[in-house]
């Protein structure tokens, strides 16, 4: 997991955008992205309640595990593209790296392992 806006590293494997909107200022050539998917990022709905509060995280993460637990495909397709990839990147582009949905999603995909 890391922000898109980070170097590209050796390690990155199969790199996965799960923000629902393009990062600002960043080409889609310059993000070396593999797969962008969208419908893994929380509602439009729950993104504009949270608003990157602090105050708000512990809500917002049983909110998004519920959105989550609605996309089980979803967590399936990241898990079998972990196994065909060996390593996978999960990139967000929010600033507040202990607030991000980012986060909450690893800790769903490593419940399902």
């Amino acid at each position: 997991m890391k922000r898109i806006y980070e170097q590209l590293g050796d390690n990155d494997g199969y790199r996965i955008l799960i923000d629902r909107l393009w990062p600002r200022g960043l080409s889609k050539e310059n993000a070396h992205v593999d797969l962008w998917l969208k419908e893994i990022a929380p509602s439009t709905e729950l993104r504009k309640w949270f608003q990157h509060d602090p105050e708000k995280w512990k809500e917002f993460g049983e909110r998004y595990r519920k959105e989550l637990s609605e996309e089980m495909e979803l967590l399936r397709q990241i898990k079998e593209l972990e196994k065909e990839h060996g390593e996978v990147t999960l990139l967000y582009a929010g600033k507040d790296e202990a607030h991000t949905h980012a986060l909450v999603l690893m800790r769903m995909l490593h419940k399902k392992s």
